[in-house]
């Protein structure tokens, strides 16, 4: 195997925008293939306002069929939160399944001891539905969600089923105060060939903070040369919405799959 093929981004720029909890990872798989990398973190995982609506939902987990998690940020929430009682996903009642969007939630709640019943075969929530393994009606499920921002189509789709869905506040997602000084400076200079978006939120946050810093007049001129590249399909929605367009969109909607669709946006444009 030549260079080239085992390092497709060497020479390449690729801004990441992930939390900056979740950087490590992303910036490794990149790196590996040739890339260098830039953070642009443009989220910050934290507490949602109270705990109490969790709380309570957790202490009544007995009286619910199904939890469902779509992001490994639900899973430590709710495994912190058990911690705190004492027990963990591990220890819940025989009674509860749990479903899971996403193959790094569900590899997160293997970690835990507490794998989940059901994974849909594409990382998104509209596939869970599709593929939900029994009908909705009658069923009490457990929906632990971002406070602000996420979408509702899984409390709706089960509600309008006939499932009593209770939607809790889990952690929050903010938009951090600034940009690194090598990143901004990287876009400036056009020397950025791709950014990547890893949900809907990273891209509102990017585009927020890229405006404070330069002003409302910089986000088409910074974003003319880098390819923009997407997790999935309502992220892709959302760059179309902010920035004009969306070059390549990951298959399988997942981290592996966003640095392969970075691998192939730069691919195209050779």
């Amino acid at each position: 195997m030549s260079s080239d093929q085992a390092q497709p981004l060497q020479g390449y720029t690729v801004v990441i925008t992930r939390a900056r909890e979740q950087q490590s990872e992303g910036r490794r798989l990149l790196q590996s293939l040739g890339a260098k990398v830039l953070d642009l973190p443009a989220l910050e995982i934290g507490p949602p306002d109270s705990w109490a609506p969790l709380d309570d939902a957790l202490g009544d987990l007995e009286n619910f069929h199904w939890l469902i998690v779509s992001s490994a940020n639900g899973v430590e929430a709710v495994e912190s939160r058990l911690q705190l009682r004492g027990q963990g996903l591990m220890q819940r009642p025989e009674s509860l399944k749990i479903a899971a969007v996403g193959r790094k939630t569900a590899q997160r709640l293997e970690e835990l001891g507490a794998p989940a019943d059901f994974v849909p075969p594409t990382f998104v929530a509209d596939s869970l539905i599709d593929h939900f393994p029994t009908s909705g009606w009658g069923l009490r499920i457990l929906l632990p969600r971002v406070q602000s921002g996420g979408r509702t189509l899984l409390a709706e789709a089960f509600g309008e089923a006939g499932s009593r869905v209770v939607e809790v506040a889990a952690y929050e997602s903010r938009c951090p105060t600034s940009i690194p000084a090598d990143t901004l400076e990287a876009l400036e200079k056009g020397e950025v060939d791709v950014i990547s978006f890893s949900s809907g939120k990273t891209v509102t946050h990017t585009v927020q903070l890229l405006e404070k810093t330069l002003g409302n007049t910089c986000t088409d001129q910074l974003f003319n040369k880098p390819a923009v590249v997407s997790i999935g399909p309502q992220t892709s929605q959302r760059c179309r919405e902010l920035l004009g367009r969306v070059d390549q969109e990951a298959a399988p909607h997942d981290l592996e799959g966003l640095v392969q669709a970075c691998v192939q946006a730069m691919q195209r444009g050779r």
